[in-house]
């Protein structure tokens, strides 16, 4: 007993650390590497006006800035590396350099210094937008305490300290610079600061606060008087809304570029309607299944170039940065499809491991491309209903909840056999304590932070492998306390001397750890759904709880009616067939945040229920949790004196 208790408690340090564990499918070309050279491009195009007119330098200091920009842009994208389109990209910045010493025209540098960015960008894909929807009061109160004493309350670079810095903040009610700057560029120059300037990095402020301040920022040069407008535009043509149709179009469109499609009036009032208004542009799954294209074809570029390595990782990132967020709500509208996609990413990632030929790896990234087509139709908000999401939050509640309900009810069950009730309230204090920390998983996913899909995935696995560890150990336990009838009396004293608090604290972590991570994925499936119909979900809620709370009442009371042998031999086995299915689930987690690797199984189907996966390391998992069950039971059919311990 107390070696579980150690498992387990090794098992909750684990499974904490892994809700904060880093994303494992970072590349070698950081995202702060590709962000800063986009930032010192961006900057290019819109102050080289200042800097150069009619082929002479209009300030030496700000000419001087352009061209070491230019250089450092430059020398940042030799550093990258996994795109075949890199030196297309060092042929444009090269370009660029001289163009920018020649005192060229201001239009073809913002023109060349664009085209860079938007063909950086395509190479390297990085995230365009928030994880979730700006708060612009937020907003606020960080630009009043972070902001305004150099560029004055209202924006117009006026602040008490203003005068005392060279060069002079920006003025962001501006017009003419605001039209050429995105929210995106906005964002990153909170976040990496202007070297050479007063303006340092905000990289210390929580991601989310950085664009909840980029957007306020965005706010200052068009007025609060346009918003009527620009919402009556914006509700009334159904073109314009498929223009922008995410935070991440929002976010990297400049005010300049909407004016030459709708006009400059249009387009100021609905710039200013969008970004005071975010909620406006509803959260899109295309924003993701976007991500994971471009990383996915920046994979079979990578591979194509040699990079294998390289070529893994971008693949990972594709799953993890890209299709991991939208699972839990595909899950709940086609798990058929869902469980295609996932498998084909898991299967491409294993080709890449493999050494398969390229033509190989191109015709499974054209295929997935398939697949993310009928993934966009699903998960399109035309096909949700009220129906399908009060049936989805009933089937995700009740499949979910079976598992953990299984082993509390034993656990609950096998106290009262042994005739100490008093330790029961080790018991609900575990269910319950997981099913508070997932309500402030819910709170915490929703409104604080967003999990990084290694994050989820980790917790399931580690989770699930733990959990399985541990009821490998208990069915064995179990099912040796269900042998001789003879010495029954003898078990019912050595359990009350056994059951002591130290013991009941065990209890407590293996009824937390097995509630929290069903709880733990559930939530990720109802906060993904929430936004579909609250009251819906609701609904689905209400009705699995009861349904839960049915099966709980069916099984207590049958079990009460067992002899205490045969009490001890079903939960044995019921055990052993949790531990065979919780390690197949955990393996299989492990796999999907890029831990573990992937040897396709051809043959082996895939079946949920079970935790059976068509993979080599779940199917060996599993193999090993049976024959470890097989062995223990029959050590416990051995000959042995009535009072052996």
């Amino acid at each position: 007993m107390r070696m579980l208790f150690d498992l387990l408690r090794l098992a909750a340090l684990i499974l904490f650390a892994s809700l904060t564990a880093p994303t494992f499918a970072d590349t070698p070309n950081t995202s702060s590497t590709i962000q800063t050279s986009w930032r010192l491009l961006d900057y290019v195009a819109v102050d080289y006006p200042g800097a150069v007119r009619d082929g002479r330098v209009l300030s030496a200091s700000e000419f001087a800035e352009m061209r070491e920009f230019t250089a450092t842009a430059e020398a940042q994208l030799k550093t990258l590396h996994g795109s075949p389109s890199q030196s297309a990209l060092l042929t444009q910045a090269a370009a660029l350099r001289a163009q920018v010493d020649a005192k060229a025209p201001a239009t073809e540098i913002a023109r060349r210094a664009r085209q860079l960015g938007a063909d950086l960008l395509k190479a390297y894909p990085v995230p365009f937008a928030p994880a979730q929807m700006p708060d612009l009061n937020r907003g606020n109160q960080l630009y009043q305490a972070n902001c305004a004493s150099c560029h004055g309350v209202a924006g117009h670079g006026d602040g008490p300290a203003a005068a005392s810095l060279d060069p002079k903040p920006v003025n962001f009610t501006d017009r003419n610079r605001a039209s050429e700057r995105s929210l995106f560029a906005l964002e990153q120059v909170i976040d990496q600061g202007i070297g050479g300037t007063p303006m340092p990095s905000f990289a210390h402020l929580p991601a989310q606060d950085r664009w909840n301040l980029a957007f306020k920022v965005g706010t200052f040069a068009y007025p609060a008087d346009l918003v009527a407008a620009g919402k009556q535009t914006w509700e009334g043509d159904p073109v314009l809304r498929a223009r922008i149709p995410s935070l991440a179009a929002l976010a990297t469109l400049t005010p300049a570029a909407l004016s030459q499609q709708i006009g400059e009036d249009k387009a100021i009032a609905v710039i200013a309607y969008l970004r005071s208004t975010p909620s406006a542009i509803q959260p899109s799954s295309g924003d993701s299944l976007a991500l994971t294209r471009s990383k996915l074809a920046a994979s079979v570029s990578a591979y194509a170039a040699g990079q294998r390595d390289d070529a893994r990782k971008l693949a990972l990132s594709a799953y993890l940065d890209g299709f991991e967020p939208v699972e839990p709500i595909l899950t709940a509208r086609d798990p058929a499809l869902m469980h295609r996609i996932e498998s084909s990413l898991g299967e491409y990632r294993a080709a890449i491991g493999q050494g398969a030929p390229v033509a190989d790896i191109q015709a499974r990234a054209q295929a997935l491309d398939g697949q993310f087509a009928a993934a966009e139709q699903a998960l399109a908000p035309q096909a949700s209903s009220a129906v399908s999401t009060f049936l989805s939050a009933l089937t995700i509640l009740v499949r979910e909840g079976v598992e953990a309900l299984l082993i509390v009810v034993a656990m609950i069950a096998f106290l009262r056999k042994a005739e100490r009730t008093d330790e029961l309230r080790y018991v609900h204090g575990g269910w319950v304590a997981a099913l508070a920390a997932g309500l402030l998983t819910w709170f915490v996913a929703t409104t604080l932070i967003s999990f990084s899909g290694a994050s989820r995935e980790l917790t399931e696995g580690f989770g699930g492998v733990f959990a399985a560890l541990v009821l490998v150990f208990v069915g064995i336990w179990m099912h040796g306390k269900a042998q001789a009838d003879a010495w029954q009396r003898y078990v019912r004293d050595k359990l009350n001397r056994a059951l002591n608090e130290r013991s009941g604290w065990f209890l407590f972590a293996l009824a937390f750890i097995v509630v929290y991570r069903e709880a733990f994925e559930t939530i990720l499936f109802y906060a993904a759904m929430w936004e579909d119909s609250p009251r819906a979900l609701l609904a689905g809620v209400g009705v699995g709880a009861a349904l839960l709370a049915g099966i709980a009442w069916a099984m207590l009371r049958y079990s009460a009616k067992l002899p205490i042998a045969q009490f001890f031999r079903y939960s044995s086995i019921l055990m052993a067939v949790l531990a065979v299915v919780l390690a197949g689930k955990g393996i299989a987690a492990l796999q999907e945040a890029g831990l573990l690797g992937v040897t396709p199984l051809a043959n082996v189907p895939r079946i949920d229920w079970v935790g059976l996966q068509p993979s080599l390391q779940v199917v060996l998992a599993q193999l090993a949790a049976f024959l470890a069950l097989v062995v223990g039971f029959n050590m416990n059919r051995r000959p042995r004196s009535p009072l052996a311990t």
